[in-house]
Parts: structure tokens; sequence; C-alpha cells
């Protein structure tokens, strides 16, 4: 579309452009790009989770492009500049499934005339579409790089013994002495959208407040292990993932606004960065983005995936995410599954000190160090087993 506004307000860095590809999949994707200049550098395709933009990627993007990559940061479907997706409650549902966002990032290579790439890296929910990407199409995404999720695998049949009903877990955190409800499935009902969108803080203050209190800046952030998939376990976590019943997300993180001082000094988030988020979140609201969540929630979307079922990630493999993030263990027992038996060749995993969830962005010259290690690495075992 022609109407989409002008980009050049953004504050990038020298050495990224933006432009817009045609057509994706059915979208007219926005990405931006570093390190075009020279033909025929290795690609690096980078995905970005939520609340979150191609813009997240921005502390990374020239370093690796100095490092000799060509570097592209799309706006995933329903996100930022990108266009052509359904974003009403009651569209299309399949086309946020994780089927169709693989589908996109494979178009994505195709439009951009390559036959591959040297790795999909992904942040939070960009990480399982990275992973998934690296599942379903070694041949195409040749390494990948995931960052605050980990990935434990396609689902698996049902045993064909029948085998106790389980606990509803949404009953048993209703149940609790202080009722809490669990974040994802918030995100999948109809007034998560208007919650955030037309909160009382306004949304700028909304993203301030949601941006630091999941961050290593937030000094209630102590994560650990947890022992299982329980309402008591899981409400051991801060109530940016496991809320109290009654409130919203805009409620739950309002009491952590950080003070005038603690915005001054969070360097890793300006108030010029952070109105980006503000900007594009207000053109388009959240719903479309929340798509993605009704469908990680929804049973039927991981019948589809079962068709990989057994299936490993097989090409080499890194994890990393802060030290303070709660989301790698969000999940009891994903991040084992993904060392010991999801991914068969795992080389690199990190906990990057001083950085909570949004660790590219907290910490981004620790993750370029740990990112280029395992690109070289990487390339390296392939040159000597191709």
């Amino acid at each position: 579309m022609d109407d989409q506004p002008n980009l050049r307000d953004l504050p990038l860095p020298d050495g990224i452009r933006s432009r817009f590809i045609d057509i994706v999949n059915g979208l007219r994707m926005h990405v931006l790009e570093a390190g075009y200049e020279t033909a025929d550098r290795p690609c690096l395709l980078l995905l970005h989770g939520f609340p979150e933009l191609a813009f997240s990627w921005r502390k990374l993007m020239v370093p690796l492009a100095q490092a000799g990559f060509h570097v592209i940061a799309p706006d995933q479907r329903g996100y930022g500049r990108t266009t052509g997706w359904d974003g009403d409650y009651d569209g299309d549902l399949r086309a946020y499934g994780m089927l169709n966002l693989v589908r996109d990032i494979l178009a994505l290579v195709n439009r951009l005339g390559l036959t591959s790439v040297d790795a999909v890296i992904g942040h939070d929910a960009g990480s399982p579409v990275a992973a998934h990407c690296a599942l379903i199409r070694p041949d195409v995404f040749k390494s990948v790089a995931m960052m605050s999720a980990p990935y434990d695998g396609p689902p698996e049949f049902p045993p064909m013994e029948p085998v106790a009903k389980p606990s509803d877990i949404h009953a048993d955190l209703a149940a609790l002495a202080r009722p809490r409800k669990h974040y994802q499935w918030y995100y999948g009902t109809r007034a998560a959208d208007a919650d955030m969108r037309h909160c009382p803080q306004g949304i700028a203050d909304f993203f301030r407040a949601y941006y630091h209190v999941k961050s290593a800046d937030w000094a209630g952030n102590t994560p650990h292990l947890l022992e299982a998939w329980t309402a008591s376990e899981l409400a051991k976590m801060p109530t940016y993932y496991i809320m109290d019943a009654d409130q919203d997300m805009a409620q739950t993180v309002a009491p952590f606004m950080p003070t005038a001082d603690e915005v001054t000094a969070c360097q890793w988030l300006t108030n010029a960065e952070l109105a980006i988020y503000a900007g594009e979140f207000s053109r388009n609201g959240f719903q479309s983005a929340l798509q993605w969540y009704r469908c990680m929630t929804d049973p039927g979307f991981a019948k589809d995936l079962r068709l990989f079922s057994g299936r490993t990630i097989d090409v080499p493999a890194c994890f990393i995410a802060g030290d303070k993030d709660w989301g790698i263990y969000q999940k009891p027992g994903a991040l084992e599954t993904m060392q010991n038996r999801a991914c068969t060749n795992m080389t690199h995993f990190a906990l990057v000190p001083g950085a909570g969830h949004w660790v590219q962005q907290e910490q981004p010259q620790a993750v370029c160090d740990l990112l280029i290690e395992f690109l070289s690495s990487a390339r390296n075992a392939k040159r000597t087993h191709p």
C-alpha cells in the first residue's frame, strides 16, 4: 500500500535502511536491513516477539553487518508497517497459526532471491517461529538461534492407553487463595486489545511499565526453575506472567511504572525509542499480535504440528536469554527438553548477566558477541562436515 507513513522518522542507526517487499505470502512486508551494500553475503533473518517490532533488533543489525552478514529484520504478520493481515478478533485465525508464520518467513527468503539463509534468529514469540523454521525446512534455515523462549519440540500424539484426565490449570489458578490467571490465555480474550490500547495511563506509559518490569532494571526479577505445571508452582512467577484474576495487563504493570530518574537512566530504551512502539501499536492496536497467542493456546493448532511429531532440530542451534528473565522458566521442563532432546546439535547456551527479557536490547554487545561466535562455529562445522 502506498499510504504507509514515511519511515524516515525512525531513530535508526546509520547503516540500517527500511523498505517494503511484495508479495510475501499475501503480505506487503516491511523490513529493516543492514549489510545490503555488498552482494552475496551470508544472510541472517531476525524475528521479533511481542510486543515488539523489527525495530527491536536495531542495536544488533549494524554490528552483525560489520561482521560480514546481510541482516534482515521483518515486521512480522500483524505487526508494525507490514500490511495485508486481518486484525479482526473474529477474522481468519488460521493465518496466525505456526505453519503460516513459518510460510511467511519461507516466502520472504524466496522474495529475497535466496535458496537458504545462514541463520534464523528469534526472540520471545519469534523464537518458536525460528525453531519451527529450522525443524520444518533445515535445507533452507542452516542454523537457528532462539532467545528467551525455549523450544521443547513438536507436540506428540496422545498415548494409546487412556490416561487420567489432567487437572484444569485455569480452574486451579482461579482457586488459589490469591486467585490468578495465565497471561497467554488472557491475551486470547476479546477484551485484551482494548485493555492495553485504551488503558487509563496511556499507551506510552503502559509500554514503559511493561518493558521495565520484565527487564533486569526491576529488582523483583529473581527467576528460577519451577518444579511442575501446577498452579502453586506457576504462581511463583511475577504477575506479568501469572496475573491476578481481577486485573488486566495494563492494571498489572501500572504499579511498576519506573520513576523519572529510572527512565532517564534507561539507556537501552530511550523515550524516543519507546515512542516508536507506542506509535505503532496505537495505530494498529494489539489484536493482530494477540492472534498469535490465541493460536498458541488453541489445541486445534497443536494438532497441526503433530505432523512433525518425533522430529528434532538437527541444524546447529543456540539459546540466549537474560539471567533475570522469567520467560525461560515459564513452561516447566521446556529448557531441559530443548537441551536434551528437541535440539540434537545445540552448540551454544548462554544466560547473559544484567539482562532480563529484552536481552538483545538490554545487553546488545554481549548478545552480538555470542551470536557471532555461534555463527562462526556453525560455518566452520559446515566446512568440516559438508
